[in-house]
């Protein structure tokens, strides 16, 4: 007999980073399974845009503003939102992406709730536990929403080591690996011509991410810059963020400038993605590398930091390479050495896309989720329409 469809809740932030991303498919993925599914966040997330699905709702959080505070009340506007759809819509569980504060936030709605309980599953992403969690004036709150979550999942080993070493909760982390749609991504997809970015004697470089320090995009640019010296090359930067300018200040510097274009956000990154011959991923902190199995899927080898959970995505030597996060002389050469070789670019290609579908293939990953969430509801009663 078939599991009834679920009525499940996503809090989620709505950006272009990993966790939005993720929690987005993830819910567009779940209601092509048949259950139905509320978001919540503070606007519309990205990958909805375009997509209709009658099974999918999309609920603002309202962060109030009041003369007295300084800032936004998102944490409680996210409580009373949580608090609402469960009175007058109903759930059978809530799934937060992001420890803090999406954790605090459902915690404080199970208050308000009293008897009329909502079970809760928090998902680690990275930078909840490894940034915001290891600073001392947000331990203690991070440490409740993680004891207050009815079960727990981490993107990576390491992101589940890095919150044992934190956290008290060793064992109550299960691993599920973020995934990609591998119909979604794939080489074929080209709706982009590639003679708008480069001319047929030049190969195309291209880095995704949402520009922060943790994604060093700085270096991306310093790597490329010893790269084209060697090849004739161009180097595509999707996305956007508070190092922007630094990106571009270091292009200026190098002189090559005309050889880099900022193509700003983009959420259709699988028409860009098989137009590159290397994905170029230096990032220090990455708990997964959701853009570069993005890359895989569509056969381009990655060159990043072995670093973080990217060696449990990238296998280095066969997917691409890996070096030390402070050595972008061995980031360059291993890239020249993936455009020098079609040969080894195409085997390279081929078996990033192969492990994509093997080891992270949508199909796979939501149904570890549908698992946690079933095991999580055998623990704690559904909760109805109030």
């Amino acid at each position: 007999m078939h599991p009834k469809p679920l009525r499940i809740g996503i809090v989620c932030y709505p950006t272009y980073g990993g966790s939005g991303a993720v929690a987005t498919e993830l819910g567009r993925l779940l209601a092509r399974r048949g259950h139905t599914i509320h978001f919540l966040s503070y606007a519309r997330p990205f990958r909805l845009d375009g997509d209709f699905q009658e099974n999918i709702f999309y609920h603002e959080i309202n962060a109030e503003n009041y003369p007295l505070f300084q800032g936004q009340l998102y944490t409680i506007s996210a409580a009373v939102k949580i608090v609402e759809i469960v009175r007058n819509i109903g759930l059978d569980l809530i799934h937060l992406h992001y420890a803090l504060p999406h954790a605090i936030s459902a915690w404080m709605a199970q208050e308000m709730l009293g008897e009329q309980r909502i079970p809760m599953l928090t998902t680690l992403h990275g930078t909840d536990i490894t940034l915001v969690g290891s600073k001392p004036s947000f331990h203690a709150a991070v440490q409740l929403g993680l004891d207050k979550s009815d079960m727990l999942t981490g993107v990576s080993n390491w992101l589940r080591a890095k919150t044992c070493e934190l956290f008290r909760i060793c064992n109550r982390i299960r691993v599920v690996y973020n995934f990609i749609d591998p119909e979604l991504f794939q080489p074929a997809r080209k709706k982009c011509p590639r003679r708008h970015f480069a001319a047929d004697d030049e190969q195309i470089v291209m880095h995704i991410s949402n520009f922060r320090p943790v994604k060093r995009v700085e270096e991306v640019v310093r790597i490329f810059a010893r790269m084209q010296r060697e090849v004739k090359a161009r180097l595509l930067l999707i996305g956007d963020g508070p190092d922007r300018e630094k990106a571009l200040a270091a292009a200026e510097e190098l002189g090559i400038h005309d050889r880099v274009a900022l193509l700003g956000k983009q959420p259709g990154v699988e028409h860009f993605l098989p137009l590159a011959d290397l994905f170029l991923f230096p990032s220090t902190g990455e708990s997964f590398g959701l853009a570069a199995l993005e890359a895989m899927a569509s056969g381009v080898p990655v060159v990043g930091c072995r670093a973080g959970g990217l060696p449990e995505v990238v296998i280095d030597g066969e997917c691409g390479y890996l070096r030390a996060c402070d050595d972008l002389d061995g980031m360059a050469e291993a890239g020249l050495r993936v455009l020098r070789d079609a040969e080894l670019r195409r085997a390279m290609g081929e078996a990033g896309r192969r492990r994509a579908i093997e080891e992270f293939a949508a199909d796979k990953i939501i149904a570890q989720y549908e698992q946690v969430y079933r095991e999580m509801l055998a623990g704690a009663p559904a909760c109805p329409v109030g």
